[in-house]
């Protein structure tokens, strides 16, 4: 049996939420797709770790309490002596949510993959990286290429979300690295926005085609209000959007991908794990931040009985 149900590799951060669009309150949690992700994961009842690199100040302590409070496995995570943990401020108005970085630099996007790490690559069913990991720095994408070396050679599967940010890259460049990404994966999890761009293309179904003639095995392709469109290759389904009154966004995708991953760790099928994510993601938008309103099963469960 592998160590890990999922493994994640990335950057957790810090997060400052603005509650009232245009005032200057926020609230302090905490933030990072893959490390979201990983969280929603454990909280679904999957055995994770965490492959990152915090700084030795007062938030990387903090990242650190969080995770292992969460049951999340932290030996992969590195303390890096003088170096930042990355932080990022959200704020709202109209548009919807906007992010402002602050994590040039930062402890996770000079990781090198120590012993520890690759031990733990080498014992885990499931591997999550993301556009984001690739992107915070060339050094973080020449470790996200071989962590998923390592894992693919031990058997795992690889998992890839998109979360194309181009404050951190140029469109050139995401393309550049993230469609070779796209086609070692075994499960694809993009947006409609991101994949519009990346492929130049509109339609949901051009887009499945896209991405498996790329190399994904699986794909979920998220498309907001119109829901999921999950594909194997062979069957597709739509899984259709859940009403609910959604509070803050942000986070929703990565709650999405933590508990499809979960829920294919755990034996279900892809439509399957697609609809128990999708009811999570759902109830992730109820409150504000990235983690503090990940979704318990037990509320899963029930908000998929009543829709």
């Amino acid at each position: 049996m592998k160590r890990f149900d999922v493994l994640a590799i990335g950057e957790g951060m810090v997060e400052f939420n603005q509650t009232v669009p245009g005032e200057r309150n926020y609230l302090q949690g905490f933030g990072g797709d893959t490390s979201n992700a990983v969280m929603a994961a454990a909280r679904a009842g999957a055995r994770c770790g965490y492959v990152s690199a915090v700084g030795d100040d007062v938030f990387g302590k903090s990242l650190m309490d969080l995770w292992q409070f969460a049951g999340i496995d932290t030996a992969q995570v590195a303390i890096k002596s003088g170096a930042s943990t990355g932080l990022y401020f959200v704020t709202h108005g109209v548009k919807g949510h906007e992010f402002s970085y602050r994590r040039a630099g930062s402890a996770a996007a000079t990781m090198t993959l120590n012993e520890t790490q690759r031990e733990a690559l080498s014992s885990t069913q499931w591997l999550h990286f993301s556009g984001i990991s690739q992107a915070i720095s060339d050094h973080a994408r020449v470790q996200c290429a071989a962590a998923v070396r390592l894992a693919r050679a031990a058997g795992a599967q690889i998992s890839f979300d998109s979360n194309l940010r181009l404050k951190l890259w140029s469109l050139q460049e995401a393309k550049q690295h993230m469609i070779p990404a796209i086609a070692t994966c075994d499960l694809f999890l993009p947006s409609m926005d991101d994949v519009m761009q990346l492929s130049g293309l509109q339609h949901p179904q051009a887009i499945i085609r896209w991405s498996h003639d790329l190399g994904a095995k699986q794909v979920a392709l998220k498309m907001g209000n119109e829901g999921v469109l999950v594909s194997d290759g062979r069957v597709q389904e739509l899984i259709a959007p859940m009403k609910v009154q959604a509070i803050d966004a942000t986070g929703a995708g990565d709650c999405f991908a933590g508990n499809m991953l979960a829920r294919l760790a755990l034996g279900d099928d892809l439509p399957t794990a697609a609809r128990y994510a999708n009811a999570a993601a759902a109830l992730s938008v109820q409150g504000f931040g990235a983690v503090e309103p990940l979704p318990w099963p037990d509320a899963v469960c029930r908000l998929l009985k009543i829709q």
